[in-house]
Formats: structure tokens, sequence, C-alpha cells
């Protein structure tokens, strides 16, 4: 797996995303070779609530030349050099008036600032503080060859993997950064190898939705269309962003903060025994504050590594592909595995003998060679169960509360339920 992501990401690292435009769509038929996408268009104007899809947005070329004609800044170098929806100019300025359209960050002078400016029309060129401060005072020719199109789209990607209830599992990502790697292709990236797990696992309990968005636009619109039915059918979900670093896991709670997926996520990163970070749900970040707005207050969170904001790197050229791991990048699509894993198998049982325990040997239940401490365990988790399944407990309280393994615990209630002593709930 590990080479695969190194493969694809280079052939996606290159490409302009946006908010719309070829690059996006390049991005998603490049991904839909790991695991299947639907890719949808919808139509520039298009409202969502308070909201309407952007004019698609192509950029054909953009650079600087100085007055002997040498390029100081070309697009097709590095894309973060075009303030993100840049409308078209051509023409000849002055040093003085050329700053004026001109990005860097100070505090990091030697790195190129991600920026963007989607709803107001303006252009703009950024470069690292240390470029701006060589520039010398003389006439610079700006060329920039921009299309905006209002018959054009926005560009998403959907896959559905059909499990035998309707009731879903959401895994969001976005697509709308030009050559970022953590904060932007190790999101679709992990994604879309989930996905193609997923689908090789047989019969699944849930149905998953991966979609693959521009970010805010892209989750605004798809709550426009789908909200009210994953009101209804939406039982855990997950933003997966910055998921690529070598940095610890952090994980994010929804507005909820004990929704399904919360105790699922914060189960699994307890049980690795690493060092994590949670944190508490705030309204600002990725999608997840669309999708826990109060109108809808989805069960979703977001599990990442290092968080967005907290690493220097970000939105800036200095997240690249130096700053990634991609063996962190196969831990991450394995750490969403054992958590989807944990929902899928978080079932609630009702004792079927509750008055004291049964008689576990004349059903050969309890272990007659091992370990002692292997034998302490595997009784432990029967009683567990036994205990526990009052058909208000499911897996994960129960692991909770135990202490003990879920995937111990998951193998107990198969044997108990197979003796006729569990029985699963209709709950889900």
């Amino acid at each position: 797996m590990k080479e695969e992501l190194e493969k694809y990401f280079d052939r996606l690292w290159p490409l302009n995303r946006s908010l719309t435009g070829n690059g996006n769509r390049e991005t998603l038929k490049i991904l839909s070779e790991i695991s299947k996408i639907k890719i949808s268009e919808i139509p520039s104007g298009t409202e969502c609530f308070d909201w309407k899809v952007p004019e698609e947005w192509n950029v054909n070329e953009a650079r600087i030349m100085d007055s002997k004609g040498k390029k100081i800044i070309d697009f097709k170098d590095n894309n973060l050099h075009l303030l993100g929806y840049s409308e078209s100019y051509s023409g000849k300025l002055s040093l003085t008036d050329l700053k004026k359209h001109l990005f860097s960050l100070p505090g990091q002078p030697d790195v190129i600032p991600y920026l963007t400016s989607y709803y107001k029309k303006r252009w703009g060129f950024c470069l690292s503080d240390r470029q701006l401060k060589e520039l010398k005072d003389e006439t610079y020719e700006v060329l920039i060859d921009t299309e905006f199109d209002r018959s054009g789209s926005m560009t998403i990607g959907e896959s559905k993997i059909k499990g035998n209830t309707d009731k879903e599992i959401l895994l969001s990502t976005y697509i709308c950064h030009p050559s970022m790697a953590n904060n932007e292709l190790s999101g679709p990236l992990v994604a879309a190898f989930i996905n193609r797990e997923l689908s090789r696992k047989k019969n699944l309990r849930y149905t998953y939705r991966t979609v693959y968005l521009p970010e805010t636009i892209g989750s605004i619109y798809y709550l426009s269309v789908n909200g009210d039915y994953l009101k209804k059918n939406l039982n855990a979900g997950y933003v997966i962003t910055c998921i690529g670093d070598g940095g610890n896991f952090t994980y994010k709670k929804s507005r909820r903060g004990d929704s399904l997926s919360d105790r699922a996520a914060m189960l699994v990163l307890r049980e690795k025994g690493n060092e994590f970070n949670t944190e508490d749900f705030f309204p600002t970040g990725s999608d997840e504050r669309q999708y826990c707005s109060p109108g809808f207050d989805l069960p979703v969170g977001s599990l990442m590594r290092t968080r967005y904001g907290k690493y220097k790197e970000y939105h800036t050229s200095a997240d690249n592909k130096d700053f990634i791991s991609f063996e962190a990048m196969v831990e991450s699509v394995r750490m969403y595995i054992e958590i989807l894993n944990v929902i899928e198998n978080n079932y609630t049982y009702i004792n079927q003998l509750p008055e004291c325990e049964p008689q576990l040997g004349k059903r050969d239940l309890y272990p007659t060679i091992g370990s002692s401490k292997n034998t302490e365990e595997a009784v432990s988790s029967i009683m567990w169960m036994l205990n526990l399944s009052d058909g208000k407990n499911d897996m994960i309280s129960i692991a909770e509360r135990s202490g003990l393994p879920f995937e111990l615990l998951h193998e107990s209630a198969l044997r108990l339920e197979e003796k006729g002593l569990l029985k699963k709930t209709e709950r889900i």
C-alpha cells in the first residue's frame, strides 16, 4: 500500500485543485482508479442554502517578468504562486504598484503562502518573503490568463458501498487545495484506500458513503440535497483531513460529543496505547462544521494527525512531500478501518439466562488450557458480556466499563450467541 500511495501522490501533486475546474476533474478521475467514484457536475449558480456554486475557474498561465524579460514568478513552477480564483490581467507595473498584489509571510521568509480570493474578484501572486525583498525597483510585466465560466460547474465525487441495512457511515474529504500534501492529498488518498478496503469486505452491516468535495461549498451543496436523508439514516461519520504527517493522532469530537463516531474512535485510540490528542468540537475548521451545524447536528467527528493550524507548514509550500510520511498514511488507513470494524460489530445483546450466571463448562465455554492470564481474561470477557447484556449497553459501553479489548469481547459475544446465551437486539 505504501508504494501505491506514493505513486498516486506523485500523479496528483501537480494538479491545480480549487473550488472548481479541470484539476478537480482529473483528481477524481485518478482517485477512481483506487476505488470506484461516481463523478457529478453541479452547475455554477446552483443555490444551496445561503450560498451559490461559484463560476468555474481554470488557469492557462500566470507569470511576472522583470524589465529584461526574465521570469520572476511562474505558475508553472508552483501553482501556489497564483492567488486562488485570480482574474485575468495583463500590463506593466512599477514595483510599488506590483507590491499591492503580492503576498508573503514575513514570519516564514522561505515559504510560499497559500491564499485564495474565492468570492471577491481580484488578482495576485504569492511568493516567499525573501524573494519579495529581493525584487528591484523597476518595471515588471504581469500576465494572468484565467477563465471564469458561468455555465461551468463544480465537480464532486461519491462512492457508496451497500450494506445489509440502510443505516450509513459517512467518510468525507476535500479536493480543493493545490499542491499541499498533508492538508490536501493525504485526505482523499486515505479515504480512497479506506473505501477500497471496505469494498473487499463481505456482509457489511452498514452502508458506507464516501464523498470527495471542495471544502465548505461542496459540503454545503451536498447537505442541501442529502441532508434530510442523512439526518434519518446516518449513524456515524468522519471528516478525513491532515492525516498524512508523522505526528500523533488527533480526534476532534462531533458537536454532540458522545456520538457513536466519538465513542468508537476514542475506544480504538485508547486501546492502541499510544499518545493521542482529543479536542472538543469547535465551529471552525473543516467540513465537520457544516455537518455539525445546528440544523443538521450530524454525528460527524474528525480523526487527524497534526490538526490543521497546528503545524508551521500549514497552508504554505512547506506542506509538501517531504513533510508527510507514506508509512503514516498506511497506519492512518488501518486506524480508520479498525474504528469502522468497531462500529460494524457494536451490537447490543440481551442475556437469555439472566438469573445468575450460566454453567459455562457444560457448554464448552470455560477455557481448559492456556496461561492463567489468558484464561482469566477470556473468562472475564464472557462474564462482562453476560452481566451487561441487558439490552441497554452496547459493545463499546461494555469495553469502556470492563477495560477489556473490544475484539476479545466481540469474540466472546459470538461464542455466547452461538450457544444461545446472548441474542442481538434489533437496535442499530
